[in-house]
């Protein structure tokens, strides 16, 4: 090895970055090498069958259960259904190879449906229609797609020729008894029937088909669906008279419905410029409401009926610039493979429900619309002096179930109609995280918690049952893992996957009590270990404040050698909403285990105020200050390991982290810039008084005005990452997307604009054309972040001579 400075560290030997390690795991890579990770079940209507499909290395496998009597059985004979597609299209299939696309079992729960391609030619009239709508079609020979019924029972295979376009299906919002649908067109509401859907289904052009009009005063931004408006105004102006989908929800006769509309033209807009997509750049102009401005989109709530043919606007408002949560009922998950299933209203024929939100966040009301009386009735309401998150109703026959945080923990509540607390039916120290079904029958709650059993990790989630008539909490899935369950609509069984992330995930079937009926499958990763992988090491460690418990991962290279000093890099996201540490074994690597394959101990690491899933208290940490809250914390996280491990270089310390994780990890180069040494910032919001309002206010907080005559203002004031560029002192890299219209580029532009003028040196890289999720650039920037750290951290500059593109690609055959 070379004895040579390290960016300014101590003398030492120089490793070079192990490219090829970490070429090996890129995300094209890891597709051969991990499959099926978890059972998704498609439960059936006539029974507690269920039937899914598995990856192996054998290739995959479609299977039935059946729950009562605990058998597992293919669900038709690969071979022979390989043998009679080859027949019908030409093309040479096998069992083990077989790829069914859009898979569905049909409602006489003995055939399938499933689309294939073929190399056949596309006829060359067809190709004239596809040219015409694709201008990026090419002129070669393309696949054919083919669909097909298959009879499991007689194992006839026959192909459908009039097979609906689901893109021609999607702008309806169809009835639950599918006798109409209704939709968006010139920014207005239309209905039409069935009989001219289904014309419209088969020939969206057709002169004959009667469209009934129920508004005339849509217009741009003010819609009674959504616009549509993005990157390319000119062409949506073109396509201004074709139907679009609007967000209805059905009464459950189909006679009437509801749906929000939202006035947008005050809201500025917001632009970014594609420079790469047309022979001109060309301006993108979207709507953007920023913190603390005055103009906020204004949502209104309508309700229709079809009886009798009037549209009427509710009179509901309660909060300056509130927000408007219409409810839907919990589509059964036995519906879940239909193509367009009906969204139906929380309630009844008389009554729906629905929640408004004040605009700082602190005062929510649960609303009964009485249709027969038209007024509204608050059920339930939530009052806070921080934000309040909440789940939505549920209804348990003449009972409701609401989520609350009120005594500082997530909760179910029971509610009389008339708005009367009946029960508290879950509390303690934990944390409620879903309701996975309400058993009516037998007044049951099934709901996921996590933080309730002792010992174990407390992000680690379980399924759990309660009686609505008060009693204990029962535990359905035990075992020190996290674990994610899919139960039935009966609610008799449900499919437990679990995993942690030094574990191979494996998935089982368990009965409403949680007694296991049978294994399921577990996953093959027999060549990724081949390859040379290592599962990941959890850990526990204090705060800054040395009370609270947080958690974290350490990530080791593959060819991890105790004798050697490694570089530690920490991969951030500061939430609130999420913390960047896994919980279950996952196949995205890039910014943990495939990182530190270059020769790097990369850690992710919770913080105070980082996820919700504990109390309110850990949630609401950061209120008020969401810059520097969770700085402390990543800053002692290294210092304990260090002390653990000799293995860790504290002295050569980076950080990474994309959106939130950019704007954080920049935050900690200038908050603690003798800590903190190297840092990759990809796609920040370091400034967040120009990020989204509904993010920034929430989670930072914004101060409602009320002057003596009665208007309502908000004031929001933010701490910056440029407001403190002068301290920067190591190597910081930033990066954006061009024509990110999440985070926008300003935010990284003007860090970059306050470190030049405070004559600090850092790297500023743009990916052209690339949203906020850098899209096809991502391997590009992976190899960039790694020779960024690379260089700065283990003193090697000297990349390898490749193509960073090439790097990720298997070696090509030889011919």
């Amino acid at each position: 090895m070379i004895l040579a400075s390290v960016s300014g560290y101590s003398q030492e030997k120089v490793y070079p970055g192990n490219y090829e390690l970490a070429a090996r795991f890129s995300p094209e890579k890891l597709k051969k090498m991990i499959f099926s990770t978890s059972v998704d079940p498609h439960w059936m209507k006539k029974s507690d069958r269920f039937w899914y499909e598995y990856e192996t290395t054998d290739g995959k496998s479609w299977y039935v259960v059946d729950p009562v009597r605990k058998t597992k059985t293919q669900l038709f004979d690969k071979d022979k259904l390989a043998a009679e597609i080859t027949k019908a299209v030409k093309d040479p299939f096998d069992g083990q190879h077989l790829k069914l696309d859009d898979l569905k079992l049909m409602d006489d729960e003995n055939t399938i449906r499933f689309k294939v391609k073929s190399t056949a030619d596309v006829l060359k009239s067809d190709w004239a229609e596809i040219k015409e709508k694709n201008k990026n079609a090419k002129d070669s020979m393309e696949k054919k797609v083919h669909t097909f019924l298959y009879n499991i029972s007689t194992q006839q295979l026959t192909e459908i020729t009039t097979e609906k376009d689901p893109k021609r299906l999607a702008w309806a919002n169809i009835a639950p008894d599918s006798s109409r649908v209704v939709y968006m067109k010139n920014h207005n509401l239309y209905w039409m029937d069935k009989a001219n859907f289904l014309k419209a289904v088969k020939d969206e052009k057709d002169s004959t088909i009667v469209e009934n009009q129920l508004t005339k005063d849509g217009e741009k931004d003010y819609s009674y669906g959504f616009d549509g408006r993005g990157d390319d105004n000119v062409e949506e102006e073109k396509k201004k008279d074709d139907r679009k989908r609007v967000g209805a929800l059905w009464s459950a006769d189909s006679k009437q419905f509801i749906l929000t509309r939202t006035d947008q033209r005050s809201v500025k807009d917001l632009w970014v410029i594609h420079n790469t997509k047309n022979p001109r750049p060309t301006l993108e102009t979207y709507k953007y409401a920023m913190p603390g401005e005055k103009e906020q989109p204004r949502t209104e709530l309508y309700h229709f009926s079809f009886s009798t043919m009037e549209l009427k606007q509710l009179p509901i408002a309660t909060f300056k610039d509130q927000t408007v949560s219409i409810w839907s009922t919990t589509p059964p998950t036995n519906t879940r493979d239909d193509d367009f299933r009906p969204a139906i209203w929380l309630g009844d024929l008389n009554e729906f429900y629905f929640a408004l939100t004040s605009r700082d966040l602190k005062k929510v009301d649960v609303i009964r619309w009485n249709i027969a009386k038209g007024q509204k009735e608050v059920v339930i309401e939530e009052r806070s002096n921080t934000y309040i998150d909440f789940e939505k109703l549920e209804l348990a026959g003449n009972d409701l179930i609401w989520w609350s945080e009120r005594d500082g923990w997530g909760h179910y509540y029971l509610y009389g109609k008339d708005g009367s607390l009946k029960r508290q039916l879950t509390s303690g120290p934990f944390h409620t995280a879903g309701a996975a079904r309400v058993d009516l029958k037998n007044r049951r709650l099934f709901f996921t918690a996590n933080g309730r059993e002792k010992g174990e990790d407390p992000y680690y989630e379980h399924l759990y049952s309660v009686s609505l008539d008060g009693g204990p909490v029962t535990l359905l899935n035990r075992g020190d893992f996290n674990h994610e369950i899919s139960i039935n609509d009966n609610a008799t069984f449900f499919v437990n996957n679990f995993s942690r992330v030094n574990t191979t995930p494996a998935s089982v079937l368990y009965d409403r009590n949680g007694v296991k009926v049978m294994d399921l499958e577990t996953a093959d990763l027999s060549q990724l270990f081949a390859a040379g992988y290592q599962f990941p090491e959890p850990f526990k460690f204090k705060a800054d404040d040395g009370i609270t418990d947080l958690y974290g991962v350490m990530y080791k290279p593959f060819d991890f050698d105790s004798t050697r000093k490694y570089p530690i890099i920490e991969y951030v996201y500061p939430g609130p909403q999420t913390e960047a540490v896994n919980k279950s074994f996952g196949r995205s690597m890039d910014r943990t285990d495939r990182l530190a394959q270059f020769g790097f101990v990369v850690v992710t690491l919770g913080n105070r105020g980082g996820h919700p899933s504990r109390s309110k208290w850990y949630h609401n940490y950061g209120y008020g200050d969401l810059r520097d809250y969770g700085l402390a914390d990543k800053k002692v996280a290294v210092e304990q390991l260090a002390d653990r491990h000799d293995f860790i270089d504290r002295n050569r310390v980076g950080i990474h982290g994309h959106s939130g994780g950019g704007f954080m990890s920049t935050a900690a180069m200038l908050v603690y810039p003798d800590v903190f040494k190297v840092a990759v910032s990809s796609a920040g919001n370091h400034e967040n008084n120009i990020y989204n309002r509904w993010w920034s206010e929430k989670h930072h907080g914004v101060k409602e005005q009320i002057s003596p005559k009665g208007d309502t203002t908000f004031v929001y004031q933010i701490e910056k990452n440029p407001d403190l560029a002068k301290n920067l002192k190591g190597h910081l890299m930033l990066s954006t997307g061009d024509v990110d219209n999440n985070v926008h580029p300003a935010g990284t532009i003007r860090m970059a604009e306050a470190l030049i003028k405070a004559g600090k040196r850092f790297e500023f890289v743009i990916l052209p054309g690339q949203r906020h999720g850098y899209g096809d650039m991502t391997e590009y920037f992976f190899w960039k972040m790694g020779d960024y750290f690379v260089r700065h951290l283990l003193g090697d500059n000297t990349p390898p001579p490749v193509d960073m593109i090439e790097m990720q690609r298997d070696k090509p055959k030889d011919k």
